[in-house]
């Protein structure tokens, strides 16, 4: 009767420590995703003042980053990552190729406008600017939530 005891406790705790670590992995990835998008929005707010400066030096380095970033967005969303603080909505997962698509399209236009800014082509850049907010807020718009779930 102890050992059984014994065994069901052991269970328990092995249990619990494998649970707490999915936990600790889902908040985790949330932060890494949020720090992510945190920085591409950064990114594209200061190629939107630099746009409008005319600094194309800034803008080209911007979209670079913005460029790199976008190849780690689906890493960022491992399949059911909805738990704990976050905006992701479960249609990523119901439509990945999309939102891999919605990820692709922003490494474009962003590679677009790094090229743009690098020939100092204002028009090219103004039409870069729109299409890498476009993608920005079209992924949103499909697969982020307006409120944190928590």
């Amino acid at each position: 009767m102890v050992q059984r005891k014994l065994l069901w406790a052991g269970l328990v705790a092995v249990a619990s420590l494998f649970i707490s670590s999915q936990l600790f992995a889902q908040a985790d990835v949330n932060e890494k995703r949020q720090k992510l998008m945190k920085g591409q929005s950064a990114a594209a707010k200061a190629i939107k003042g630099a746009a409008e400066a005319k600094d194309y030096a800034t803008i080209e380095t911007k979209a670079k980053d913005l460029m790199g970033s976008s190849e780690k967005i689906g890493d960022l969303f491992p399949k059911g990552s909805t738990a704990g603080k976050t905006k992701a909505k479960a249609d990523i997962w119901d439509k990945w190729d999309d939102f891999g698509k919605g990820a692709s399209k922003l490494g474009k236009a962003a590679g677009e406008l790094a090229k743009a800014a690098g020939e100092k082509d204002d028009a090219k850049v103004q039409a870069g600017v729109k299409a890498v907010s476009g993608a920005c807020g079209g992924c949103h718009k499909a697969f982020r939530a307006e409120k944190y779930s928590e």
